[in-house]
């Protein structure tokens, strides 16, 4: 292959952290890629690391070498301390950040080296990845395949057996800091968001809503998918403390923890 032929990269979402999350679609891929590139941001959260490896152990046939490589996650920074603009342009260096990281090593990859990025979920919802590799492509040639994966929500859905929308009404997935205001702003101006997704919400910024719409239905979850998955549900004024609580104990001893919830208004 010409050095200056297309790097081939696979963006392959893996699921919630289930083994059994895994498509016979990103089984295959999996299989043809040669190097796996992972972000290492250290301490506890080597436990995600070593799920993604014990995945690629499970899927990849024994006679198709691979390499891991983790590479150090750049610092981003306080995101909760900051506003909306100075949020997304701290977002905006961190991906500059990862891509020069990422185009450094692939460029000293043989040329015909397949190379992978392993997405927790799907790579569609609340992932960098795709917007990472798009940046990648504008430093070196690329060819990309995104595989999707099972996501969050659509675990937490299945582990506490309900459907997500009332018959005729919306989803509407958001992230913690923009939980409140989105809601507020549906109410004030008459309209509904039907049962809303809330992902990235280390705060719980659903107890702001508990006091004036306690009716509402929570059904919440932590670590959907794997051995140590926590779920809780009910009426939010009801168990939003207890969540709270769950969701502490499980930082505390994990050393952090992934949680998504949906919040289902009162009829």
């Amino acid at each position: 292959m010409s050095p200056n032929a297309a790097r081939r990269i696979h963006v392959i979402g893996i699921g919630a952290g289930s083994p059994g999350h895994v498509t016979a679609e990103a089984a295959e891929a999996l299989a043809e890629v040669d190097v796996f590139l992972v972000a290492d941001k250290g301490g506890a959260k080597d436990d995600l690391v070593a799920v993604r490896r014990a995945i690629c152990d499970r899927f990849i046939p024994a006679d198709h070498p691979y390499e891991f490589v983790t590479v150090p996650d750049p610092q981003r920074g306080p995101d909760a301390e900051r506003d909306s603009a100075a949020y997304a342009q701290g977002v905006r260096d961190w991906h500059a950040a990862r891509t020069d990281a990422y185009v450094r090593i692939i460029e000293d990859l043989p040329a015909d080296a397949v190379v992978g990025f392993l997405v927790w979920g799907d790579p569609a919802f609340y992932d960098s990845t795709i917007r990472i590799v798009d940046a990648i492509g504008e430093r070196i040639a690329t060819t990309v395949r995104v595989i999707p994966g099972i996501s969050a929500f659509q675990t937490l859905a299945a582990a506490h057996g309900i459907v997500l929308h009332r018959v005729g009404e919306p989803v509407h997935v958001t992230t913690g800091r923009r939980l409140v205001d989105e809601w507020r702003a549906a109410e004030a101006a008459g309209l509904t968001l039907g049962t809303v997704v809330v992902m990235l919400d280390g705060h719980l910024h659903c107890r702001e809503l508990a006091a004036t719409r306690p009716d509402t239905e929570i059904h919440w979850g932590a670590y959907v998918g794997m051995p140590q998955q926590e779920l809780r549900s009910g009426r939010l004024a009801d168990v939003i403390d207890e969540i709270v609580g769950v969701r502490a104990a499980l930082r505390e001893e994990h050393g952090w923890v992934m949680d998504v919830y949906a919040l289902t208004p009162a009829p």
